[in-house]
């Protein structure tokens, strides 16, 4: 579990009340997140949960059961509420603990609340029912449900004085995100199907002879299943090898922070590699003694150092 927020003297007892509430969401709900975020000292900590609280009601309502014009209404209702917050328009004591927590995070910390526009924009298209037909398509969709994700956690991290090629860390930040996103659709491949979406690229599909989608627990008849899952392991591969580039840039507890949660999405594309088709019996996962091993990792800051020498390696 996520420790709870420690009293703070500056702190009001709306503002730590309301952190408390993000932090039990983000305990609760934050299967994988989790473990990265507890290695962070308390104000960033709370910073992520608030994000993370937030995040996660934009996502409830594009998964839940509404009907769609009832889903667009609440979404752009979130909107309005981030526009309240950026505008610094939400008191302490306002009635809703995810707003109060993210008026105080945006206060604390520059994060590029635009990026929450981008996510509310990303649920849309779920709920629009949009299907992508080449990576590029993709790409746009996974920059706005998880690369602007990525860029706003760096809000909260910040990063080391003095790094090397710094510039280009809202770049990686963003590559990372898209990298634990393509990971994400490639686990949840049949839970996608059955909801009735399909996130990987149509000519992807093609290529492989999947087309007709994936309605059960065996691929379709005829197709190269296996072969389309490990093309896209392939671009996941390249896509973190580019977005682990960040973590040299960041303090260590932030690239501790990183380095787990990327490393425990890492570990899922190596089980979806060895299995392929596990993907369509249910959701492949990590036992909580491997998570926790990644995360103590993460926090020796191999997976950094690792990055450092291989980065210096390219420039020599």
């Amino acid at each position: 579990m996520i420790r709870t927020v420690e009293s703070a003297p500056h702190m009001s007892a709306p503002v730590l009340a309301a952190y408390s509430y993000c932090e039990a969401v983000t305990g609760q709900q934050a299967r994988n997140f989790a473990y990265g975020i507890r290695l962070l000292p308390t104000p960033k900590r709370r910073a992520m949960s608030a994000l993370y609280a937030f995040s996660r009601r934009v996502d409830d309502i594009g998964d839940g059961t509404l009907e769609t014009e009832v889903k667009a209404a609440r979404l752009e209702d979130t909107r309005a509420l981030l526009t309240r917050v950026r505008e610094g328009k939400v008191e302490e004591d306002d009635t809703d603990p995810v707003a109060v927590a993210l008026a105080h995070t945006a206060e604390a910390f520059p994060v590029p609340l635009d990026g929450l526009d981008e996510l509310i924009d990303g649920v849309l298209m779920d709920v629009r029912g949009e299907t992508y037909e080449t990576w590029d398509d993709l790409k746009v969709y996974c920059r706005c449900v998880a690369g602007a994700i990525g860029r706003l956690s760096l809000g909260v991290f910040g990063t080391e004085p003095g790094a090397r090629g710094v510039e280009r860390a809202p770049e990686y930040a963003d590559t990372l995100g898209l990298a634990l996103q393509l990971t994400n659709i490639l686990r949840d491949v049949r839970e996608d199907a059955e909801g009735g979406r399909t996130y990987l690229p149509a000519d992807d599909l093609a290529k492989f002879g999947c087309s007709t989608g994936f309605d059960g627990p065996t691929p379709p008849e005829g197709s190269d299943f296996a072969g389309l899952v490990h093309f896209e392991v392939r671009r996941a591969r390249t896509l973190f090898a580019e977005g682990y580039r960040l973590l040299p840039m960041l303090d260590r507890r932030s690239g501790a922070c990183v380095a787990a949660m990327a490393g425990i999405y890492r570990r899922l594309l190596d089980r979806i590699e060895r299995e392929p088709e596990a993907v369509l019996r249910g959701r492949v996962s990590l036992p909580g003694r491997e998570k926790a091993y990644v995360a103590v990792r993460g926090l020796s800051g191999l997976d950094a150092r690792h990055v450092s020498r291989r980065t210096l390696r390219r420039r020599a």
